[in-house]
């Protein structure tokens, strides 16, 4: 049986009229949405107007903290460091030698010594290794109070540099009969290189110095840990039974 014509022509009338409504209000969402879009476009013009040389003062000076960097960097504290470096080298060839004297006091010539690099650098990374080369030469030297100073100063991040330089605070320690303090950076400076090259000689003096306190019991765990870590240094390890021999008694 087939539609009724009547009814075919209502309903096509009602979902033309739905059509309708619907179009309108998409077009009504659609000018909305333009609007908010251009209203909020105008909005940011005139902030942008009303605070133009603030915005730019911003950016400005964003572009001059940029440009102070690189120009530090590049033309002086590069440079600075580049010839910091050159100051320090006669020292390094001079302590290399074993030539702690010209090392620390310079050779009256061309290098002036290492106070003179520190004095002149301060503040660059040469500068700072210098302050740990003037303490390890006048270490050597027997200076010891003089070398505290300047080992005390050295604020380094190499690992086996810095270990070195607190192992010899620890021996100016104990040169000056703070012998306690000496033993126990000694023990530290092993432990923070790890190395079978030092870390047992520190550990053995560590020891020794302990002995002199009569703390057996550290100097026994000193001596313990190179035979049980680093028996791989022959010239520590061969005779270390002897001297954990002598604690234990």
């Amino acid at each position: 049986m087939g539609a009724d014509p009547g009814c075919v022509m209502a309903w096509r009338g009602l979902q033309c009229e739905k059509q309708t409504k619907t179009n309108m209000a998409t077009q009504k969402k659609n000018n909305s949405q333009s609007l908010n879009a251009e209203e909020m476009l105008s909005r940011s013009e005139t902030f942008i107007e009303k605070n133009k040389k603030a915005i730019i003062g911003v950016i400005a000076a964003v572009v001059l903290v940029i440009v102070a960097v690189v120009l530090y960097k590049n033309y002086y504290s590069g440079p600075r460091e580049e010839r910091a470096a050159v100051a320090l080298y006669p020292a390094q060839e001079y302590f290399a030698a074993g030539d702690y004297e010209k090392a620390f006091y310079g050779d009256s010539t061309t290098y002036f010594g290492l106070a003179k690099v520190i004095g002149e650098y301060d503040g660059t990374k040469a500068a700072n290794l210098a302050q740990a080369y003037a303490g390890l030469s006048l270490a050597h030297l027997g200076k010891f109070e003089e070398a505290v100073g300047y080992l005390e100063a050295y604020d380094g991040s190499d690992t086996y540099f810095a270990s070195a330089t607190r192992a010899a605070l620890g021996n100016c320690r104990i040169n000056l009969g703070d012998i306690e303090a000496g033993a126990k950076l000694l023990v530290d400076a092993a432990h923070k290189a790890d190395a079978q090259s030092l870390s047992p000689v520190w550990l053995r003096q560590a020891g020794v110095a302990y002995e002199k306190l009569g703390q057996k019991d550290k100097a026994l765990q000193c001596y313990t840990e190179i035979k049980d870590k680093y028996a791989g240094n022959p010239m520590v390890a061969r005779d270390i039974d002897k001297y954990i021999e002598k604690v234990s008694e």
